[in-house]
């Protein structure tokens, strides 16, 4: 059984246009509208590869209530904590001019939410054996809080796999994750480079896996992945894409991570298979989505080798 956690969720907007003119009048040409956030857009790869998927975090106001509409239509199960605040509306544009994201920053958590939400977090890790943390922390919820949820996971002995940014991402490695997934922007944030070499991030992210973070998912765009672990480093070498949408395809890949790791492929097939999901998400008109016939190509034409040995 698979949970995913999506603590600030949102409803995502996809705008499509052929170019993008400030200060002019801009007429999209297609609109993508989904229940978001990026625990949400693992939550659907995740049902649509036929994993059973509980999602919990936190959802208020008339735009919780339509996401709450919307995870039956993904066979998802609803343990989200209501809250007085309003989820948040995200924008995003794509254009030949490239892609750009304007992200509210969502509501304040208080008090007795925060304790509910640990409550049924509890409740839920009794039943699941993943548990997938994505996506920014709300107001009112302190920058350690992912690192707090790590240490209960790993108390009850699940995996669990962090996505996060900046400083939630800075405490959350604190409490030893099974895996982290950041892009190479966000990784080099977490070390604290401007810029670094495939080498440098190699020896960065084995140093985590020194401390007890067990897997580093590094997601490097149309230059493929690299899985890392104490003892390994394996990359992942994709086909170049004609289209490609950002948006949702780093989920994707976390999707595809977790549902080949739970059903124990061997841990080159459960590279391939995130990457595969992550491509499929990146050619498709729609956020967090992916189409199996198209995995399944990914699945033969991507390429994995080792890039070292052993310790």
């Amino acid at each position: 059984m698979i949970a995913t956690v999506t603590l600030n969720p949102a409803i995502d907007i996809r705008y499509s246009l052929s170019a993008f003119q400030l200060d002019e009048v801009n007429r999209v040409s297609s609109v993508d509208k989904t229940a978001g956030g990026k625990g949400l857009n693992v939550s659907r790869v995740l049902s649509q590869l036929g994993a059973k998927v509980t999602c919990t975090g936190f959802l208020g106001g008339k735009s919780g209530e339509w996401i709450a509409e919307q995870l039956p239509n993904w066979k998802l199960i609803n343990r989200f904590i209501p809250i007085q605040g309003e989820t948040r509306f995200c924008l995003t544009i794509e254009s030949r001019e490239g892609h750009t994201e304007i992200l509210e920053q969502g509501p304040k958590i208080v008090e007795n939410e925060r304790e509910e939400f640990l409550k049924n977090f509890d409740t839920i890790l009794e039943s699941m054996e993943y548990i997938v943390v994505s996506g920014s922390l709300p107001g009112g919820l302190e920058a350690d809080f992912y690192r707090q949820l790590a240490e209960k996971a790993k108390q009850h002995g699940k995996y669990l796999l962090l996505d996060s940014s900046g400083d939630a991402l800075a405490e959350g490695v604190h409490g030893k994750p099974f895996l982290i997934k950041p892009n190479r922007e966000e990784f080099c944030k977490l070390i604290g480079e401007g810029q670094i070499s495939l080498k440098g991030m190699m020896l960065h992210a084995q140093a985590l896996c020194q401390n007890g973070v067990e897997f580093v998912l590094l997601s490097l765009g149309e230059d493929g992945a690299l899985l890392i672990s104490r003892s390994r480093v394996l990359q992942a070498i994709i086909p170049t894409l004609t289209t490609v949408h950002q948006v949702g395809s780093g989920d994707s890949m976390l999707a595809g991570f977790t549902y080949a790791h739970s059903r124990g492929y061997p841990i080159e097939e459960v590279l391939k298979w995130s990457c595969a999901c992550g491509m499929s998400n990146a050619v498709s008109e729609r956020t967090g989505s992916i189409d199996l016939s198209q995995v399944q190509y990914f699945l033969n034409v991507i390429k994995v080798k080792e890039l070292t040995g052993g310790e």
